[in-house]
């Protein structure tokens, strides 16, 4: 496994432990937040693999080991995304969910403004729909 970038995202936010409590978080908010239920339908009713691909993804994307790309190969972010019917407010529910899971692990307001900043441009790129 690779190490970690030093300063990276990956490193501020407090490396493996901290990126998969945020990928629970964030499904725990999808689930609860009736606001999300569009996204939410996207995925299966039970999230364990769900869990683990973003958590996989979100270590390497943060410059931590390459989970996604060792195991899964390249993510292919936007082809994998297109079997779904993805328009603004899906970007905006999934944004919504990853914000707030953001801002209640992080007080660094640098990284914070840098992660939303990095996770609005690439959820906006899985935009399919009109």
């Amino acid at each position: 496994m690779s190490a970690a970038k030093p300063g990276s995202p990956y490193q501020q936010l407090g490396g493996d432990a901290a990126v998969r409590q945020l990928v629970d978080r964030f499904y725990d908010l999808m689930d609860e937040n009736k606001e999300a239920a569009t996204v939410r339908e996207m995925h299966p009713d039970n999230l364990t693999e769900s869990r683990d691909k973003l958590y996989e993804f979100l270590s390497g994307f943060l410059g931590g080991p390459p989970l996604y790309h060792q195991n899964r190969g390249h993510p292919k972010l936007r082809m994998r995304h297109l079997p779904f019917s993805i328009d603004e407010q899906a970007r905006d529910q999934w944004l919504s969910c990853m914000y707030r899971a953001l801002e209640e692990q992080t007080d660094d307001a640098l990284l914070l403004m840098q992660l939303k900043s990095s996770f609005y441009k690439t959820a906006h790129h899985m935009i399919n729909q009109q």
